[in-house]
């Protein structure tokens, strides 16, 4: 049984490689944001809470999100493994999942830390572009479009995202900074960490996490 956490910054390539890691290991790749429409949308106790909080525009409560979390793991897809992606976020969340793990049999193997540092975030996420009219990526330098500022696919308007300029993103990478220094020194002591180069390729980072990853379920 392979249970995971994945966690990293913004702009480390977390999003893909837990689709890829998930794949690969046959595992559900569960991330908070589907456990909440999911949720929501089958209406169920939790749910209906946690949608009033975000209908409010408020964020859901810890023992909300926990809960959810609980009820999530507690499924029977999750039997062989599964992999956390946007939780736990912060101290009392990991100690929570730690309590949940125990109790369904169900411990964490493995934190996954895609780590990078900050300049180097900054000139990859500064660099990103976005078609305006189907959302197709590009990269100013690693994913240039064929005609400057214009879409291959649909020849719409390449723009840059506000939350992707160099301020806006460091603001949002302080944040997560803040909030992962606890977690990753928690998952440090408890010898679950694994640490990664995000600045490698898709490709070469996949590789390293998977021969890592073998090791810990051999």
């Amino acid at each position: 049984m392979l249970n995971l956490v994945l966690l990293g910054p913004p702009g480390a390539g977390k999003g893909t490689q837990a689709q890829k890691i998930a794949k690969h290991y046959g595992i559900p790749h569960i991330s908070t944001g589907n456990i909440f429409r999911e949720a929501i949308s089958n209406k169920t106790p939790l749910g209906q809470i946690a949608a009033r909080y975000i209908n409010d525009g408020n964020l859901v409560p810890d023992d909300v999100t926990i809960g959810l979390v609980k009820e999530r793991l507690s499924e029977a897809d999750t039997s062989n493994g599964y992999l956390l992606d946007g939780f736990p976020r912060t101290l009392p969340q990991a100690k929570a999942l730690q309590e949940i793990g125990d109790e369904l049999n169900k411990p964490i193997a493995a934190v996954i830390n895609i780590a990078a540092s900050t300049d180097e975030l900054v000139t990859r996420i500064s660099g990103r572009r976005v078609c305006s009219n189907c959302g197709a990526p590009y990269h100013i330098e690693t994913l240039k479009p064929r005609v400057a500022g214009v879409c291959d696919i649909c020849d719409g308007e390449l723009i840059q995202r506000l939350d992707d300029t160099a301020e806006a993103f460091k603001t949002r990478l302080a944040v997560y900074t803040k909030d992962s220094a606890p977690l990753e020194d928690y998952y440090e002591d408890t010898g679950l960490l694994i640490n990664v180069n995000g600045l490698l390729s898709i490709d070469q980072l996949f590789s390293e996490i998977i021969a890592l990853l073998d090791e810990v379920n051999e």
